[in-house]
């Protein structure tokens, strides 16, 4: 089994990126479990309420949703497909403060799931600001100001992830993942 995490800031690209990857196996008749996160659990659903939200409670109510969503996903799919692909996982600790997301992010990466497989989809914050800009509903995070200071928590944390750029065209971005992809596969046969 692959375990793919696809995580990155709002408006990187993940799921577009992850139903890219996931056709890749598809294609090889793979099967594929992909869950997005938040998700349409409970605890997603719950999380993504305290996101649209303000203020500290909220910020607070949606990491503890956040994480229960997440460990919900992991007890219920982990393992059942050739394929297991997470859009955001642990990267949700980079929108906690400083001291906290580097304990929470080496805490969670000694005792959850982790492969090689794993992608931080990386661009500039005013690019993602724009490509955000015509949301309807804002996330408490989506605004440059928090975009800017979660990128750069995330890219001093990040240890073993396959940073890759999606502030490019497209057709980059997928040459890089699938070379990535390539060199993975080839080391797990």
């Amino acid at each position: 089994m692959r375990f793919i995490v696809v995580d990155g800031l709002d408006g990187s690209g993940k799921d577009t990126h992850a139903k890219f990857i996931a056709e890749r196996y598809q294609s090889k008749g793979e099967t594929i479990v992909i869950r997005t996160h938040p998700s349409d659990s409970f605890f997603g659903k719950k999380a993504k309420q305290s996101l649209l939200g303000r203020g500290k409670i909220n910020h607070i109510k949606a990491s503890i949703f956040y994480f229960l969503d997440v460990m919900n996903s992991l007890f219920r799919y982990y393992g059942k497909a050739d394929n297991v692909i997470f859009v955001r996982y642990i990267g949700g600790v980079f929108y906690l403060p400083s001291p906290f997301a580097k304990f929470l992010y080496r805490f969670f990466s000694a005792i959850l799931p982790t492969s090689d497989y794993m992608f931080f989809l990386d661009a500039e914050p005013e690019v993602l600001a724009k490509r955000i800009s015509s949301r309807k509903e804002k996330e408490m995070f989506e605004n440059l100001e928090d975009l800017r200071k979660v990128r750069e928590r995330a890219l001093k944390i990040l240890k073993g992830w396959h940073i890759v750029r999606t502030d490019r065209e497209i057709k980059e971005t997928r040459t890089e993942i699938e070379r990535i992809l390539d060199k993975l596969d080839s080391k797990k046969c």
